[in-house]
């Protein structure tokens, strides 16, 4: 980790929590619009993202981009929204041929899963969104990290 992180955890988190829990994070990002998300496969990543969408005002519904990649999508104030599932890549080179840099850089919200798997394309500010199963499956860990 990065020397300037700061971070805050919520526990026993329930789906009923979810989008007042996308609004804290909303919040807690402020300008910075690069999300990362961890967290093992079925632990929750996209059904956060797709209360984030809510939150922000997308119109229509979400999906996992995972054969696509990337999903793009409007909120009700014309704003673009990027969310990437970078699960089935091979390597990174596959990343910088859909234009991840250009995505990233767009000043709009970039919503990333499995970043693990493009860590050079990460910029230097990103806020960290860890989600863990708990004993109960209907309960989660959620936690963000800011790196600045």
């Amino acid at each position: 980790m990065r020397p300037d992180v700061k971070g805050i955890a919520f526990e026993n988190v329930t789906l009923a929590d979810l989008e007042e829990l996308a609004a804290k994070l909303i919040r807690e990002a402020g300008a910075n619009r690069i999300i990362i998300f961890n967290g093992e496969m079925g632990s929750g990543k996209t059904t956060f993202i797709k209360a984030i969408g809510h939150v922000l005002g997308v119109k229509g519904g979400m999906s996992s981009p995972t054969f696509s990649i990337v999903n793009e999508y409007e909120t009700a104030a014309a704003e673009k929204i990027y969310h990437f599932d970078f699960y089935r890549l091979k390597n990174e080179v596959e990343a910088y041929d859909i234009g991840t840099e250009e995505y990233l850089d767009s000043g709009s919200y970039c919503l990333i899963e499995w970043p693990d798997k493009i860590p050079s394309l990460l910029p230097g500010n990103y806020i960290e969104v860890s989600i863990a199963k708990t004993a109960n499956d209907q309960v989660r860990t959620i936690s963000f990290t800011t790196h600045e």
